[in-house]
């Protein structure tokens, strides 16, 4: 099992409490956590500074399709963040955590 972080952002906490109900409800993710963030970017060609909620979720490799696709089914945004990033230093219990819950 190879534990990952997929990184999403929401517009609202009412988007970002759904999305990480569904993950966790059916066994795509051990653990998410909701920070309130504030984001800069170009979004067709204009500048753009938004409050949103960023979701940090604790999964497998394995689950990173599943995921992506109920992201995007769930999703407000045309093009929502979906970011996997692999973690290389993990305490043993917290990895087995993770797999024990996905």
């Amino acid at each position: 099992m190879k534990p990952i972080i997929v990184q999403t952002t929401c517009s609202n906490k009412d988007e970002a409490r759904k999305i990480a109900k569904i993950l966790i409800e059916e066994k795509l993710a051990a653990c998410i956590q909701m920070n309130e963030i504030e984001s800069f970017y170009m979004w067709e060609d204009k500048f753009c500074n938004d409050d949103e909620i960023l979701l940090t979720i604790k999964t497998k490799k394995e689950n990173f399709k599943k995921i992506k696709s109920k992201i995007k089914e769930l999703h407000s945004y045309d093009l929502p963040e979906i970011i996997g990033v692999d973690i290389t230093n993990i305490s043993k219990n917290y990895k087995k955590f993770i797999g024990d819950n996905t």
